[in-house]
């Protein structure tokens, strides 16, 4: 009895292991990093689109953490492909230099957005292009470097 539910303990084991990324792998990291950035990001939106009540501190907090998160995913993407199970196309490994072009463009847009987030009072007119702008460049990177 004792064997037969080792070996079922070690089967699920096993079994759970299959299947997921590991998450210290640097397509794990990624992914955890794009995932918060696309929380803090639908959240913003939400705020400027009237689905959440609009936080002038929350706003311009997560403002902040896009723009510290916006910094991080590309130290993650290593030379070579790692793995089928990624989202990236090809075309990250095969164009670095306009992938990490599009990268820097996503750093400066969320720059900007943190600056047009502490100018007091809070104005959404003056908010709103500056997440579009976010929006706009993670859009265009995605058209080329992700498979949808």
């Amino acid at each position: 009895m004792f064997i037969r539910r080792s070996l079922l303990v070690l089967a699920c084991v096993m079994l759970s292991a299959c299947g997921g990324v590991d998450p210290h792998s640097p397509l794990g990291q990624r992914k955890a990093i794009f995932k918060h950035m696309l929380n803090t990001s639908e959240e913003l939106g939400g705020m400027l689109r009237g689905r959440l009540a609009f936080d002038g501190p929350r706003f311009s907090e997560g403002a902040v953490k896009l723009d510290a998160l916006a910094h991080e995913p590309w130290k993650h993407f290593p030379e070579v492909k790692e793995s089928d199970q990624t989202s990236a196309t090809d075309e990250v490994w095969k164009n670095q230099a306009r992938f990490q072009a599009l990268a820097r463009q996503l750093e400066a847009a969320t720059g900007e957005l943190v600056v047009a987030s502490r100018v007091q009072p809070y104005d959404i007119s003056r908010l709103s292009p500056a997440v579009q702008q976010v929006e706009d460049t993670c859009s265009g990177c995605h058209k080329v470097f992700r498979n949808h």
